[in-house]
């Protein structure tokens, strides 16, 4: 089984996206990942392959202004919470799936949280990784930092930013021909750059969490959260308080990982995570 690259265009958008489909289906509902910011779905990579050996397939797109996905200019995508919703929506219908489990991490995680809650019926399971899920959570200053006139425009325009966030938030250094495709949307062209300082300008993450908060404490499909514990940027109080009210939310502590647990954890992740996916619904 192999990770293939694909694409597809949704009215005016090209979203890039990256699949694994099974050597033996299982029946289960596809596993939709969507990553953080400033990644891609390449840090699925490692976790991609341990779904579909379990019979899951497995779809990890990067979002519009990430990866190799459309970096359309502002008067065109407004970069907004509403703006990314309706373009995952369109995305989630063009490639006709229809009920899923939602896996969803980090800051952009918290768009992916908002479509759960607005489309529960799609949704079979929700795994949450270290994404903000209250108003106390803000924007780590590496990050916020994009959003300033003029400094946000010639930071965003730094592929050693990638380099910066993603190993800071991980805590270990990250491989250069990791780092190389990473880096690669930022070397080729500049509106990757105006994108990301888009999406922190237009990120209105205390909104965002506001609903998040208070529809996670009515939400009643099955959720794991997977935490890493040292995260520098969110603290695991709000996914502990989350996981000791609702008795169908769990929470696997992961005590050495950080922002990123995909990039460093993912073997003792992937079994959780795969076990959780797997499981029959009451």
């Amino acid at each position: 089984m192999q990770i293939t690259e694909k694409s597809i265009k949704v009215g005016s958008l090209n979203w890039f996206y990256r699949e694994i489909v099974p050597n033996r289906d299982n029946n289960k509902p596809p596993v939709l990942l969507l990553h953080g910011l400033p990644s891609q779905s390449y840090s699925w990579r490692e976790i991609m392959p341990t779904i579909a050996e379990y019979g899951l397939r497995a779809i990890a797109p990067d979002w519009i202004g990430s990866g190799f996905s459309a970096k359309p200019e502002k008067r065109d995508f407004a970069y907004t919470p509403d703006t990314y919703l309706k373009a995952l929506c369109e995305l989630v219908r063009s490639l006709e799936i229809e009920k899923h489990s939602l896996v969803v991490q980090g800051f952009l995680g918290s768009v992916g949280l908002q479509y759960a809650l607005r489309n529960p019926d799609a949704i079979e399971r929700l795994v949450i990784l270290n994404t903000p899920l209250s108003p106390t959570a803000k924007l780590p200053w590496k990050m916020a930092q994009w959003g300033i006139p003029l400094v946000g425009d010639m930071l965003t325009q730094d592929p050693i930013l990638i380099d910066r966030t993603l190993e800071g938030g991980s805590g270990f250094v990250i491989a250069d021909e990791h780092l190389d495709i990473y880096r690669k949307p930022l070397l080729t062209t500049s509106a990757s750059g105006r994108a990301l300082k888009g999406t922190i300008e237009n990120l209105k993450l205390s909104e965002s969490t506001s609903e998040i908060e208070s529809g996670l404490a009515k939400w009643e499909k099955p959720t794991l959260i997977i935490w890493g514990m040292a995260d520098p940027w969110l603290s695991s109080e709000d996914a502990e308080k989350l996981a000791n009210s609702k008795s169908n939310i769990e929470l696997v502590k992961l005590e050495e990982a950080k922002h990123y647990p995909q990039e460093h954890w993912s073997k003792e992740m992937g079994l959780d995570l795969v076990n959780f996916l797997r499981r029959q619904s009451n």
